[in-house]
């Protein structure tokens, strides 16, 4: 697990190099999804906080009752490529996959257009997340 932690964190490193911009998508529910204890979800949602301000991201959260019309539950799926999509890639539990095919591309570059007509920005997602903030602060740390 420590090598998968380090692995996603040098990807990070690309939100301050200037050079990329991400559009990001994220379910409320994933918010109160308990991994790794309150300690973990606390830091996680703080740093959320913190990155929302950067001009390399646009974050916004998917309420838990928004209606997203036209779309079944997909798996959380990254597209590379700006507007040219060269490809689109899904983490599994024991692997990933890489998709390369045209079709594909274009299904899943689809699937994050209906996704993103429903999530909340700026101010509101910022309130999300301060909901989900002070709700881990009370969960106590068991041992």
């Amino acid at each position: 697990m420590p090598a998968g932690v380090a692995k996603r964190m040098r990807r990070q490193k690309v939100l301050y190099d200037g050079e990329h911009h991400y559009d990001v998508v994220l379910g409320e529910q994933a918010l109160y999804t308990n991994v790794g204890g309150p300690e973990v979800m606390l830091g996680q949602i703080e740093r959320l906080i913190g990155e929302t301000g950067l001009p390399s991201l646009t974050l916004g959260i998917l309420p838990a009752t928004a209606r997203v019309r036209d779309l079944f539950p997909v798996p959380g799926f990254n597209i590379y490529g700006a507007g040219d999509s060269t490809r689109v890639h899904i983490e599994l539990a024991s692997s990933s996959v890489d998709i390369t095919e045209p079709g594909e591309l274009a299904l899943h570059e689809k699937a994050f257009g209906l996704l993103s007509t429903a999530p909340v920005h700026g101010a509101d997602a910022a309130s999300l997340l301060r909901k989900a903030h002070a709700y881990w602060s009370t969960v106590p740390v068991r041992g």
